[in-house]
């Protein structure tokens, strides 16, 4: 039997090519603008189970960091029906069809009140961007890293589980349905389980091992969203993009600023 080749600390990003890279029609992880994608479950919080609430829209806004352009992602988190965290984050698709992560910058919040922002840029404080989705996913591939940034302690891993499962969430019943195990070196035996249906994207989040969040979450919507309402989700995250300079000015503030388009 052929020696399986060793995973790395980090994926080397200067190796790939981004010729359209805010095009994501990766079949594991499509992202197209004016996408919103509504998932309701619950976790744990100091032994008590809550309803938890997560809004992933796919917005028009572009992103360039170390010279690719990006898509924007506008994430809300509502735990109990409190809003907890509003996130900005950046994926491009290079040439083979890898899906990247090249940052974030996730605003946390208690009681209405800003806390902290543990803010990663690819090519700051360290910070090496990640792949999210890889291009052809196989079960017994050597897990990869989905971005590394020492100084926030953000050093996710994915690894492909399992393939060709089925899963129904309140949306649909899915086939063929891929299952990416996320965890950390730092954490062993915690994992967070992502499904994927092709297509559609993940449709499912759930845990196994030692994870004390038990995160549980399905896919209840898929939503196509309006001229409207795509102009107040713009406008959010442009506003978040204001206090992420205010708040990372040695990280954040030094990036380009996000834009509607490639000029």
């Amino acid at each position: 039997m052929a020696e399986q080749t060793p995973a790395a600390e980090f994926e080397d990003i200067s190796s790939a090519r981004f010729d359209n890279p805010t095009r994501i029609d990766n079949k594991w992880l499509p992202l197209k603008p004016g996408t919103q994608f509504i998932y309701m479950g619950t976790v744990t919080e100091d032994g008590e189970t809550i309803p938890f609430r997560l809004e992933f829209t796919v917005t028009d806004l572009i992103k360039e960091i170390a010279g690719v352009d990006t898509v924007v992602a506008w994430i809300l988190d509502y735990s109990d029906g409190e809003l907890v965290e509003k996130e900005i984050s950046f994926y491009a698709q290079d040439n083979d069809g890898n899906v990247w992560y090249l940052g974030e910058h996730p605003a946390e919040y208690e009681d209405g009140n800003f806390v902290t922002a543990p803010t990663w840029i690819h090519g700051f404080a360290d910070a090496q961007a990640g792949i999210i989705m890889t291009a052809k996913p196989e079960v017994g591939s050597p897990s990869f890293s989905q971005g590394w940034s020492p100084s926030v302690d953000f050093m996710d891993r994915g690894q492909v589980a399992e393939m060709g499962q089925e899963t129904c969430v309140f949306t649909d019943c899915y086939k063929d349905v891929l299952i990416v195990e996320e965890f950390t070196l730092q954490e062993p035996g915690m994992f967070q389980l992502k499904y994927y249906a092709p297509g559609v994207g993940n449709v499912r989040v759930g845990w196994k091992g030692s994870d004390e969040s038990q995160e549980e979450l399905e896919l209840v919507d898929i939503i196509q969203l309006d001229p409207e309402a795509m102009a107040q989700i713009r406008e959010a995250a442009l506003q978040l993009e204001k206090e992420a300079n205010e708040f990372s000015p040695d990280i954040y503030g030094r990036t380009t600023p996000m834009s509607t388009s490639n000029n």
